[in-house]
């Protein structure tokens, strides 16, 4: 295929129209930076309103004017009019324009946090304070959450791995072929299980390192404590059954269009079962050529866990 061909159908893979919407404090100025890095034209809280006057500027028949891509924030800000968010979004489908609505969410913990560090207000806050504020602006975001595309919940995201998120799903030089991603997951059951998991095994029917003490200050991807579980039956036998299951389950994924997949493995404190585990699994995939990574989230944890 010639390259300008090859560039044409990249460029017609990506959506006209992405709407940034969620909660406040979940990342969505960040998201915003992100995509007009990416070269989109972003309008932040625009009038719903006004969306279907917007639109005019990504039709082809408005000429020289014309905008290709555009991230349009759309929040609690809009007050009433957000009731009309449905009827505008289907407005917007009716013109032929590829729409794209990614809904931003976190905990109510981290968002008390965020505000808190920012000591910004909460645009929600009718004086009964931040919680308050918070469970008032879920209530209302509630007409718009099932309209999602996709939800990100940002609570275990940091400002620079939402921007490499963003960025590999909306890249316009990765968008042609949209391969399956699949990050492995290590973590502790003790630490909390974590957010956005599809898939979820727990190995903690293994043999625990921990409990012996020339291996217990080690992890999992320590040769030490590999050998160790490499030498117990269920470890080997264990590995091949979630293989076995993966292999199967990966391509129906991919031929639904599932672009990311995260796939989470949990011991009880996420520093060696587990850990060696992922990189396991990970290692497996990739001979099948899946496209895998892998993060341990709770290897270098010394504190205690949250109860």
């Amino acid at each position: 295929m010639k390259k300008k061909a090859v560039e044409a159908q990249i460029q017609t893979s990506l959506p006209h129209v992405v709407i940034i919407t969620g909660l406040s404090g979940s990342g969505m100025s960040s998201a915003t930076n992100a995509f007009e890095d990416l070269g989109y034209f972003c309008v932040d809280n625009l009038p719903v309103t006004l969306l279907e006057t917007f639109a005019r500027f990504l039709s082809a028949e408005h000429g020289e004017n014309t905008i290709e891509r555009a991230a349009l924030v759309i929040d609690i800000r809009e007050g009433k009019l957000l009731e009309e968010f449905p009827s505008q979004l289907e407005n917007l489908k009716n013109q032929g324009l590829k729409t794209f609505v990614l809904f931003f969410e976190a905990s109510d913990r981290v968002l008390q946090r965020r505000f808190s560090e920012t000591r910004r207000p909460h645009p929600a806050d009718r004086g009964d304070g931040l919680q308050a504020a918070i469970n008032a602006e879920r209530e209302q975001m509630e007409l718009i959450r099932p309209l999602a595309d996709m939800i990100v919940d940002t609570s275990e995201h940091t400002v620079h791995s939402l921007r490499r998120f963003l960025i590999e799903r909306f890249d316009p030089s990765a968008a042609g072929e949209m391969p399956l991603k699949v990050q492995v997951v290590s973590f502790g059951h003790k630490y909390g299980t974590p957010r956005d998991v599809d898939l979820m095994f727990d190995v903690r029917h293994l043999p625990n390192p921990y409990f012996i003490p020339e291996l217990k200050r080690f992890s999992g991807s320590d040769r030490r404590v590999v050998r160790f579980l490499n030498s117990q039956p269920e470890v080997d036998e264990t590995l091949k059954r979630f293989v076995d299951l993966l292999n199967y389950l990966l391509p129906l994924y991919k031929r639904e269009g599932k672009s990311y997949l995260t796939i989470g493995i949990g011991c009880t404190g996420g520093r060696h079962r587990s850990v060696m585990m992922a990189n396991a699994v990970a290692k497996e995939l990739r001979k099948k050529r899946f496209e895998a990574s892998v993060t341990h989230r709770d290897v270098k944890k010394t504190s205690k866990p949250i109860v």
